[in-house]
């Protein structure tokens, strides 16, 4: 298999930005581009501005879930990393199994408090494990659309209209991960810990995107060292934490 944005990842394992950059406000002092996709709940106001970064698909991306016959007879756990780099024909020392072993640790993690967590890779799974987090609530799936021909990858939006709140007492983000197939992270909690809006942005450009953003209320379980905080400034606990949702990732919602 071919992965031109293989090692594209929704939780922002390094990006490769390529083209098609415009001129826009310098990020902070050595912090990746690819990371500006986190902002502040004051930030959540008609005419703010400030510079996003929305990946884009390349033709080798892949964008459908597996059949639930395909992804199980394919084994996802890291110890049998070794037999998937020979099944996948990747090197031990590639980009690609260094991304491959980062996806499946993480989706090996334990949920820490009340967080639910989990990775699928099946259309199946994805139903199965939404609908059982959400009971006899029947969620609904957000995304992030691009409705303009002219996207790039990096530049000034503006909110050109008030953020809406999508009230919801249950919220999961599934967000794409870098794996030779699709393979999706979601994350969420039950309660008001996390807070989804959709946002109207308008770029440099002229560019529009209809984006779904989420707001993470409580990051006191979060790594000291992640990336947000890095971006943002702060620490876990210290406040919320927001960023617009990545194309092709999702959010569920009572």
């Amino acid at each position: 298999m071919a992965f031109a944005s293989f090692i594209l990842s929704a939780l922002l394992l390094q990006f490769s930005l390529g083209c098609n950059a415009l001129e826009i406000n310098k990020p902070k002092e050595d912090i990746d581009i690819s990371l500006q996709v986190f902002f502040k709940v004051s930030d959540l106001y008609k005419g703010k501005n400030m510079p996003i970064y929305f990946a884009s698909n390349g033709d080798s991306t892949p964008t459908h879930l597996l059949s639930r016959e395909d992804a199980d007879s394919i084994p996802f756990s890291s110890s049998k990393l070794p037999y998937l780099l020979k099944y996948f024909h990747f090197s031990s020392t590639s980009p690609q199994a260094q991304a491959m072993e980062t996806t499946l640790k993480q989706c090996e993690l334990k949920p820490k408090g009340e967080e639910v967590q989990f990775c699928v890779a099946s259309l199946e799974s994805m139903l199965d494990k939404t609908h059982e987090f959400f009971g006899s609530d029947k969620p609904k799936v957000l995304t992030t659309k691009i409705l303009s021909s002219n996207h790039a990858l990096y530049q000034n939006y503006t909110f050109v209209e008030k953020p809406l709140e999508i009230n919801s007492s249950k919220v999961v983000a599934c967000h794409t991960m870098a794996y030779p197939y699709l393979v999706y992270y979601c994350h969420g909690h039950k309660g008001h810990m996390n807070r989804a809006f959709k946002l109207v942005l308008g770029g440099a450009n002229k560019e529009i995107i209809e984006s779904i953003a989420v707001c993470h209320m409580n990051t006191s379980l979060w790594d000291a060292d992640h990336v947000a905080f890095r971006v943002l400034g702060g620490h876990p606990g210290s406040s919320p934490v927001c960023h617009v949702l990545p194309i092709n990732n999702l959010v569920w919602v009572a």
